[in-house]
């Protein structure tokens, strides 16, 4: 049996480590080489950011970090658990036990409140009290007046922070992050790269951040490039 023990804290150095990554697509008569012979490692709780331009493979490396995917070759270690061995169904009990994500496009569920969008994944989680610990972060990142409004009643700012909340309300060890400021104005993309240096350095969370933004990249601890699926580390940046 597959051993898919998830360590938290500082019980395992390094949270991600990713050895010689490689992933094709089958294009028919052609294979596509999306990403080729990756190697990384970031510590827990470190901030790391991935740029590349669009068509990079950064987003297909995202998701083969995060277990949404499997690699064509290599491997990708979360937390201990080898989870490019895994099958879909253990990746995915993984993720909902300790994987946070936050996405360009929010994501919220649009028939909910902000209040109910960040209680669901704690309720399906079994957690006790989830109200209790959703009002806490709605508050924490500046909403507490805004529970009972649903997505189209706020705005992208605030959609983004709502999402913030849902992605830490379960206390993950890792959070990805997809281009988090992609769909907001330069300031209020500044608010929310902010709130979520923030909360990641408030929570001890491993944050791992696909971004265009060079102004937040430029403050995560880490910081890497991404060209024609090849992965250079441009160095590290002081917390």
């Amino acid at each position: 049996m597959t051993d898919t023990t998830f360590m938290t804290g500082t019980s395992a150095q390094f949270m991600l480590r990713v050895s010689d990554l490689s992933h094709r697509v089958n294009l028919g008569h052609n294979t596509l080489t999306i990403l080729q012979g990756v190697s990384l490692e970031i510590k827990s709780g470190e901030s790391a950011a991935i740029v590349g331009r669009s068509g990079s493979g950064k987003t297909t490396l995202l998701g083969l970090l995060a277990g949404l995917d499997t690699p064509s070759e290599g491997s990708v270690e979360l937390g201990g658990a080898v989870i490019s061995v895994l099958g879909e169904d253990e990746r995915a009990r993984l993720r909902a036990q300790r994987v946070g994500f936050v996405f360009q496009s929010f994501q919220l569920l649009p028939a909910l409140t902000a209040l109910e969008n960040v209680m669901l994944p704690l309720e399906l989680g079994g957690l006790e009290a989830p109200e209790i610990r959703a009002r806490e972060l709605l508050k924490r990142v500046g909403l507490g007046e805004r529970l009972s409004h649903t997505p189209r009643q706020l705005s992208g700012g605030e959609q983004q922070r709502v999402a913030i909340a849902r992605a830490f309300a379960a206390n993950p060890v890792i959070l990805f992050a997809d281009e988090p400021t992609g769909n907001l104005d330069n300031h209020t993309g500044q608010a929310i790269s902010d709130l979520l240096l923030a909360l990641n350095r408030e929570q001890g969370t491993t944050l791992v951040v696909v971004t265009h933004d060079e102004r937040l990249a430029g403050r995560c601890q880490r910081h890497f490039s991404i060209d024609a699926g090849q992965l250079t580390e441009s160095g590290a940046t002081p917390a």
